[in-house]
């Protein structure tokens, strides 16, 4: 039975051509254009400013879509897992190697090869939204999510910003407002990132998205970045963080050696950067200094920001680290006023949320088609909504998202 509410997918990703920086990026630098490319052992690599990238293997590229196995696979899920622990278990050394993807390994196993329905193409896209119901999605992109990490030149990678953000509005140009475009941009620089985000709003852009981390290693709140916050303002769009691949030395997962085959492992903890990167935001002041800003927490999950909240308000009015807080109120006061925050399908505690931290103040998202999510995320949106009021309902499901970004 199709929702009867209005169904909005705050965060669906697409996979971007594989020659889209070279064909929209200005002409001065597309010999340094991301793409992929085949190696002389056959299996395709991700080139970043002309070097092959690091942290994305051809396994990777090749699941990029993998929603689309992962619903095909359904209860063989459990089995592919089962052979998996007991491979790890027999043989230790194959860790590196079985942990890589849902791929078999083969060159055959490429990024197009593993493109999910929908994920390139605008009609399949929407043709999905039609057959479950869903008004509308906001977009994001893949490959977007895995280049920024390795590319420390922040004229490129502001050139490469601003070539996305031209495609991405024109593949979502003939959806009729349904596939809903965000730009990304990077705050290496933050005079371009307030002029790109005022030019790609202006050709249709809905808001923006930065990383959880910036070539700088400046604070995504401090001052510096004023300008950009200040052009979001004045615009009248969010600003999202979103979790994508970081550069190694300044991710959240260096606490321990001898774990880059534990894929769970990362995964559970993917999106902690995205934590930090959003709480820099009350330290430095930010929501007073732009009381109109908008912000949003993508594919972190939703469930900690209870505690989180809970936590940084006990911490500012009852001890003396609250003095070093650049706020004029507790920090749940600016969630309630200027924040948003998405959560999957999956979690339980999401009802609970609304009634403390807000009704109003949360999203769901599919974030198809990537692997790490299941494909089942409608089945599982009806078991979060569930116990909830029928205005937190409402909200989650559509209402909330389409306030946020200015789609009603």
């Amino acid at each position: 039975m199709p929702f009867e509410e209005l169904l909005i997918d705050a965060d669906g990703h697409i996979l971007e051509p594989p020659d889209l920086w070279e064909r929209y990026l200005e002409p001065k630098y597309r010999e340094r254009a991301v793409r992929i490319r085949v190696g002389d052992d056959g299996f395709e690599f991700l080139e970043i400013d002309r070097r092959r990238a690091q942290l994305t293997s051809s396994a990777l590229l090749a699941s990029l879509g993998g929603m689309k196995k992962l619903r095909e696979m359904g209860d063989q899920v459990e089995a592919f897992n089962a052979s998996r622990r007991d491979i790890l278990k027999r043989n230790a050394e194959q860790r590196h190697a079985i942990f890589d993807s849902l791929s078999t390994g083969r060159p055959e196993d490429t990024y197009l090869s593993g493109c999910a329905p929908g994920a390139m193409d605008l009609k399949e896209r929407l043709e999905i939204l039609d057959r479950e119901g869903i008004a509308k999605a906001v977009i994001y992109p893949t490959l977007g999510l895995l280049w920024e990490a390795e590319m420390f030149d922040a004229e490129l990678a502001a050139a490469h910003c601003r070539a996305y953000n031209r495609w991405i509005v024109d593949f979502c140009g003939d959806s009729n407002g349904r596939l809903v475009p965000i730009a990304h941009v990077s705050l290496a620089d933050p005079q371009e990132a307030a002029r790109e985000l005022t030019r790609a709003v202006k050709a249709g852009c809905k808001g923006a998205f930065v990383a959880p981390f910036t070539l700088t290693r400046k604070p995504h709140g401090h001052p510096d970045h004023d300008v950009f916050f200040a052009a979001a303002q004045e615009l009248d769009v969010p600003v999202a963080i979103h979790p994508g691949l970081e550069p190694p030395a300044w991710s959240v997962h260096q606490r321990f050696d001898g774990m880059s085959w534990a894929d769970w492992y990362f995964d559970l903890f993917a999106a902690q950067g995205v934590g930090h990167a959003f709480a820099t935001l009350f330290q430095y002041g930010v929501f007073d200094r732009f009381p109109r800003l908008r912000a949003v927490v993508l594919e972190s999950g939703a469930g900690w920001i209870g505690y989180w909240l809970d936590r940084g308000d006990a911490i500012y009015r009852r001890t003396q680290l609250g003095g070093t807080v650049q706020l004029k109120e507790r920090p749940s006061f600016y969630f309630r006023r200027q924040c948003y925050i998405s959560a999957d399908p999956d979690e339980r505690s999401i009802a609970a949320m609304t009634r403390l931290v807000g009704e109003d103040r949360f999203f769901w998202a599919s974030d198809y088609p990537h692997p790490d999510h299941p494909g089942d995320y409608l089945t599982e949106l009806r078991g979060m909504v569930e116990g909830m009021t029928p205005t937190a309902r409402r909200g989650v499901l559509g209402e909330n998202v389409a306030r946020a970004y200015r789609l009603m």
